[in-house]
C-alpha cells in the first residue's frame, strides 16, 4: 500500500520524458481541457536532450518525399506507396498544428524551428534507376506529392544537386527526384518552445532530474510512480489518473514495469547512430538539399544514407549518414545494462527468435561500428565524389530502440517504426519505436487521445477545438487535392515556408 504522506505531486496526467511526444500530448490536452493538471518527469537537466535533440535525429521533416525505404517494390514489380502516403499525410497534420501554435503565439517564431529545404532522391545503376522511375510514376499522381519531379538528365541533375553530380562517373546511369516542398525541422528547438509554453500555464509542473524507477496501479485506479531525484537522491512519489510514457528508448522498461497485459511480449533491439559532420563552411554553403539514397542490403531502414542540409540553432550544417552502430544502451545517456534488464519471461523467446532471424543485421551493425574514418569517407564519396577527408568529423547521434513483437509463426519479429501501446481502460499509454517519430508526432498523439480519452474525443467541445487546432481533423488528405492545397497554403504561410529557404545565414 502507498503511504499518502510520501506523495509529492498529484495530477490528472503524468508525462514521462520531456521530448517532442510528451510536449505534443501535453499541449493538446491543455488546449482541449485547460483545467487539467499535468506533471512532466524528465531525468535529464532540460527538455529535448535525447532523441528530440537536433543532433540526435535526422530532422528531415519526414514526409516521404525522398525517403526510399517508405516505398517498397512488390514481387510483381509494382510499387507499394501506402506507407509513404500515410507518412506524408501525417506530416501535413503536424504542420497544421505547428501553424496553430505559431499563430496563437504559443511557441517562438517559425524561423526558429522550421525551414524550407528541398528533398531529393538520388540513385545510380540500372536496377535502382528503374525502381526510382516506377516510384515517381506511382507517387506523382497523388495530391500529397504534387510537384514531384523526375530526371535522368545529368545536366538537370547537376543544377539540382551540384555537389552530388560534380565529377561523377559519366558511364554510370543516374536518376533523381525533386520535391521543392521539403522542410528541415529543428525538433530540439520546437520541443523546448512547447515546454516553455506549457510551463507557463497554471496546473503544469515540469520537473527535471527525476528518474522514474517504477509505476504501479493502485486499488483506487490511480497510478503511483516512484522516482529518484538525481540532485537530492531522494525517493519521490507521484500520483495521476493517466500516465503517458514518452521516454524514447527508456519507454520499454517502464512499460514492462506497468504490468498491463497489453505490454506482454514486447522487446527492444537498440541501434545507435553516427554522422559525418562537415567542417568546411564553403562546402556547406554549396549544398542546399536533403539527398536520400537507397539503403545497403542488410542495413536497417533507419540507416538510409543521406547528404543532409540541416539548420540547427539558425546555422546551416551539412551531415552525412547515419552510420549504424551496436550498443546495448536504450538511451544515449543510458546504461550498457539496459538490454539485459529489459529481458522478461514473456519477451525472452520473441527477442531470441527475432535475433536469430536477423543475424545479418547484427553482423551489419557490428561491422558499421568497427569502420574507420576512411571507410566512412568512402561511403560518402558515392554521394560527394570530390569529398576531402579532412573536411569531415564524426559525431554521435541518438540511440534508437526498434520494436520486437511476439509473432505466432516466427516467435518474434523485428519491426521498424513506431507503435502506441495502450491499457484497455485508457489509463496508460506508451510509445515504442523510432522513425518517423517526431515528424508524425501530432498524428501519433491523436492516436493516444483516441485510445485513452474515448468519450471526450467524441464530445462536441473536443471535436470543435481539434478542428480549430488541426483544420483537416476528421478528413483525409489521401486523394483529396483541394484539402492538400488548402492545408499547405495556410500552413506554409503561417510557418513562413513560402520562400526559397536559402536566405538562412551560413553563420551562427
Amino acid at each position: 500500500m502507498k503511504d499518502k504522506h510520501t506523495i509529492k505531486t498529484k495530477s490528472d496526467v503524468i508525462l514521462i520524458g520531456a521530448g517532442i511526444m510528451s510536449a505534443t500530448l501535453g499541449v493538446l490536452l491543455k488546449e482541449l481541457d485547460p483545467g487539467l493538471t499535468i506533471t512532466v518527469l524528465e531525468r535529464l537537466d532540460a527538455a529535448a536532450r535525447e532523441s528530440s535533440n537536433a543532433w540526435n535525429n535526422a530532422g528531415t521533416g519526414h514526409s516521404a518525399f525522398c525517403e526510399l525505404n517508405y516505398t517498397t517494390e512488390e514481387p510483381d514489380g509494382s510499387i507499394n506507396v501506402k506507407k509513404a502516403l500515410n507518412i506524408a499525410s501525417s506530416y501535413e497534420v503536424s504542420k497544421e498544428f505547428w501553424a496553430y501554435l505559431v499563430k496563437e503565439k504559443k511557441v517562438l517564431s517559425p524561423e526558429s524551428f522550421i525551414h524550407h529545404v528541398p528533398h531529393f532522391s538520388f540513385v545510380w545503376g540500372e536496377e535502382n534507376v528503374s525502381f526510382l522511375k516506377k516510384r515517381y510514376e506511382a507517387l506523382a499522381k497523388e495530391p500529397l506529392f504534387e510537384g514531384l519531379e523526375y530526371s535522368e538528365d545529368r545536366n538537370e541533375l547537376a543544377t539540382w544537386m551540384p555537389l552530388v553530380m560534380k565529377n561523377r562517373d559519366p558511364n554510370v546511369q543516374v536518376a533523381g527526384t525533386k520535391m521543392d516542398l521539403g522542410t528541415d525541422v529543428d525538433f530540439g528547438t520546437l520541443t523546448k518552445g512547447i515546454f516553455n509554453y506549457l510551463a507557463s500555464l497554471e496546473g503544469v509542473h515540469v520537473q527535471y532530474y527525476e528518474n522514474v524507477k517504477d509505476l504501479e496501479r493502485e486499488k483506487d485506479g490511480l497510478w503511483n510512480l516512484t522516482s529518484t531525484n538525481l540532485l537530492t537522491h531522494e525517493k519521490e512519489h507521484h500520483e495521476a489518473n493517466f500516465v503517458f510514457i514518452g521516454a524514447g528508448g527508456g519507454s520499454l522498461p517502464l512499460l514492462e514495469k506497468s504490468d498491463i497485459p497489453e505490454a506482454a511480449g514486447f522487446g527492444g533491439f537498440p541501434v545507435s547512430g553516427q554522422w559525418l559532420r562537415c567542417k568546411n563552411r564553403d562546402v556547406i554553403e554549396t549544398h542546399f538539399a536533403k539527398v536520400y539514397g537507397k539503403a545497403s542490403v542488410g542495413s536497417p531502414p533507419m540507416s538510409v544514407p543521406h547528404l543532409d542540409t540541416r539548420i540547427i540553432g539558425g546555422k546551416k550544417e551539412l551531415l552525412f549518414g547515419p552510420y549504424a552502430g551496436f550498443s546495448t544502451k536504450f538511451l544515449k545517456k543510458g546504461s550498457y545494462l539496459d538490454l539485459v534488464k529489459s529481458l522478461e519471461f514473456d519477451n525472452i523467446f520473441p527477442m531470441l527468435s527475432a535475433g536469430m532471424h536477423n543475424l545479418p543485421l547484427t553482423k551489419y551493425l557490428i561491422s558499421q561500428a568497427m569502420q574507420s574514418h576512411e571507410d566512412r569517407i568512402h561511403a560518402l564519396k558515392e554521394y560527394f565524389p570530390d569529398v576531402k577527408s579532412e573536411d569531415w568529423e564524426l559525431v554521435v547521434a541518438g540511440q534508437r530502440v526498434q520494436i520486437i513483437k511476439e509473432d505466432k509463426e516466427e516467435g518474434g519479429v523485428l519491426e521498424f517504426g513506431t507503435e502506441v501501446v495502450s491499457a484497455s481502460d485508457g489509463s496508460l499509454a506508451a510509445l515504442l519505436g523510432a522513425s518517423p517519430g517526431a515528424s508524425t508526432s501530432v498524428s501519433i498523439m491523436l492516436e493516444v487521445l483516441s485510445d485513452c480519452f474515448v468519450e471526450k474525443m467524441k464530445s462536441k467541445e473536443w471535436i470543435s477545438k481539434l478542428k480549430e487546432m488541426i483544420p483537416s481533423y476528421g478528413e483525409s488528405f489521401l486523394h483529396n487535392e483541394e484539402l492538400c492545397k488548402t492545408s499547405r497554403r495556410n500552413s506554409h504561410e503561417i510557418l513562413s515556408l513560402s520562400g526559397s529557404g536559402k536566405e538562412v545565414s551560413n553563420q551562427a
